[in-house]
């Protein structure tokens, strides 16, 4: 009996022991260096890739911001501010609607089909108002001009960043609203575009958070 009852405590008391070492090294010591390698040497991507204007913190380069005028009475969608570059559509998006004193946005696709009437009719409404809202006096948007990322959301609906052949259609209706040269805005659209990662992974890509920050800066000298 006492045997029994000495091993037992034995055994308890090791795997007490393993139970602690094991909580303080994957627990404790593990994520403190992975922790701070992170904050050594990847520092920007592990606080959350967030992107400063005059100091402040306005957004993560990894998530789209919508740039839209206020709601006014009796509207449910607001309209674009058309003085800013506009990302991707955020079909997809939601709010949550458990636990209302919070409105968090839920990230998603449509998951509507390909041949869904519904889908059709929201890209077909949104190629529309791409043409009209970018043709200004003495440039006019043909539809066919109109890139697919102009008028169809992301898989998150959350994409930060739009095609350079997106950026570029904006560029004389960003001209003409902010009162820059062309030439001014297209710069802005260069210098902002992205290549390829590593040369040859996915495809040119432009900011639109960094792209308007910019373009709050060139209005602000002009």
């Amino acid at each position: 009996m006492n045997n029994s009852v000495t091993n037992t405590a034995r055994l308890l008391w090791a795997g007490l022991r393993a139970l602690l070492v094991l909580t303080l090294v994957t627990g404790v010591i593990y994520p403190l260096a992975v922790t701070g390698v992170a904050q050594a040497l990847f520092n920007n991507k592990a606080n959350g890739s967030e992107i400063k204007s005059d100091g402040k913190v306005v957004g993560s380069s990894l998530i789209g911001q919508s740039y839209n005028l206020p709601l006014r009475k009796g509207q449910e969608t607001p309209d674009p501010d058309l003085k800013w570059f506009q990302g991707r559509p955020a079909n997809g998006l939601g709010v949550n609607s458990i636990n209302t004193q919070y409105k968090l946005i839920l990230s998603g696709a449509t998951n509507l089909s390909a041949d869904s009437k519904v889908l059709v009719q929201q890209v077909k409404d949104a190629k529309a108002a791409v043409v009209k809202d970018n043709s200004v006096p003495g440039y006019t948007v043909k539809a066919s001009q109109v890139p697919a990322d102009a008028i169809t959301s992301s898989g998150s609906g959350l994409d930060p960043d739009i095609s350079p052949a997106y950026a570029d259609l904006q560029v004389h209706r960003i001209a003409e609203k902010n009162g820059l040269s062309v030439a001014q805005v297209q710069k802005l659209v260069d210098e902002h575009t992205d290549g390829r990662t590593l040369g040859f992974i996915g495809e040119p890509t432009v900011n639109v958070l960094e792209l308007n920050i910019a373009l709050k800066s060139l209005v602000t000298k002009s």
